[in-house]
Order: C-alpha cells, then structure tokens, then sequence
C-alpha cells in the first residue's frame, strides 16, 4: 500500500518515503463478521495534514454513497487534503438486505459512549452484547485511530435528509450541509440534535477531542448521477478548506 497509511499510520515503516501519486489502489483493511472484505480508498496528495474519512455505508440498507468515490470524487480536486474513504463497512447487511451486520447488531449502537445494551440480536436497534463486540465496529475505530482524521463522515439514509451533529462536531457540519446546497434533486439541510447511545460519532466527539464526526442522512434510494458529483465535490472541499 502507498501514500499516507503506507508511511506508517497501519504499522508500515515510520519515515519511508510516500509515493506522490493522488488515487492509490483499494486497500483490504479488515473482514466482516461474515468474511467479506473491507476496502479502504485513499484520494488526493500523499502527505497532507488535513484528512477526511468518510463511510459510505454503515447500515446494510443505507448505502447509496458507496458509489460517491467513483462517481463524485476527483483526485484532481483534493489539492491540499486528503480523502480517506470505506464504501461499506457493513458488507454483510448489504448482502442480506437488512440495516444489522451478519450476526444481528446495530453497527451504530455498538460504540463504547452510552452504550446501552438495546434489544435482541436482530432487532433493528440490537446494540450486541457489548461494545465493539462486532469486527466491523472494531475495523472502523482501528482506522480512526490510525489515520486520525480532522472530520469524520458517516452516510446514512432515511425519509428526510439532513447533515446531523451534535457538541464539537456542529460547526464542521453547518459547514458541509451549507456545500450541499446545490444538491439539485432533494435538500440537505443541517439538523443539531443529540446522538442516541452507541454512536459512532458520539465516541469520536468524546474519544478523539478537536476533531469533529457527524452524519449525513441521504433520501432513500439510489443516488442520482448529478448529485453524487455534488456530494462527491463538497467532501473534497471539506478536506481541501475545512
């Protein structure tokens, strides 16, 4: 693997040299609880202080933005961030047709921070029987850990979009809502509300201090072509401007 990560962020070498180029391949950064792969795309200049992780899917029924980097996302257009980015985190859900992973858990009420032993296994809010129980859960914070991203992005889908933060994170995300305003088919507007127990961007606000984790709910459905390059554009700009 090159660029950042190679040079030492996932155990490579501290000090080796980054290839500078601005795509690098697909990297396999971990297995589903099911033995599915987990795929890390990296984009934009090989050193960089700036990141931007962004995960295209975290509920198996909710993963329109897996398609956003080949779509949207132009290396060209990252000049002085990076762009770290899980099409899906949740392989198995996809497979299976369900928001849980392949063993019945909520991956999005399986964080540490008010976690709340919610449910049976495949309930629909089943937050397992402890946190980061779940491999794709324990995949996801071993990758936040490492690349330490300035913003973290998680996609979601529901009946009304919106850009959702709560705390540190609301500023970054009034900021990314305000870059999707051109979004053509449905608007995404910014939405402050408190995050419900287990949350991944919950333990990021209190895990990972002057960073900032929000979500972006995304109309149900596939993605329109036009609006994929949109989204696609304002990650790049939030990892290139903040």
């Amino acid at each position: 693997m090159v660029g950042l990560l190679a040079a030492g962020a996932l155990g490579a070498p501290a000090g080796r040299a980054a290839d500078p180029v601005h795509v690098r391949d697909p990297v396999t950064v971990g297995h589903s609880s099911e033995g599915r792969p987990i795929q890390l795309r990296e984009y934009g200049p090989a050193r960089t202080q700036r990141r931007v992780l962004a995960f295209g899917c975290i509920h198996g029924t909710e993963c329109a933005a897996s398609d956003i980097p080949k779509f949207g996302l132009r290396a060209g257009a990252l000049t002085a961030g990076s762009v770290f980015y899980v099409p899906n985190l949740n392989p198995d859900g996809l497979a299976e047709g369900t928001r849980l992973n392949g063993r019945g858990v909520d991956l999005n009420r399986n964080f540490p921070v008010a976690w709340e032993p919610i449910g049976v296994p495949w309930d629909l809010q089943y937050a397992g029987p402890h946190p980061f129980s779940e491999p794709e859960t324990r995949i996801a914070a071993r990758l936040i850990r490492s690349i330490r991203p300035n913003v973290t992005i998680w996609f979601h889908q529901e009946a009304e979009p919106m850009v959702r933060a709560w705390g540190p994170s609301v500023p970054a995300a009034r900021r990314f809502a305000r870059y999707l305003r051109p979004v053509r088919y449905t608007p995404v507007p910014f939405r402050r509300l408190p995050w419900l127990p287990g949350t991944a961007p919950n333990w990021q606000n209190h895990r990972f201090p002057g960073t900032a984790s929000f979500v972006v709910e995304l109309p149900p459905g596939p993605l329109p072509h036009d609006d994929a390059l949109l989204i696609g554009a304002a990650v790049a700009r939030l990892a290139d401007r903040g």
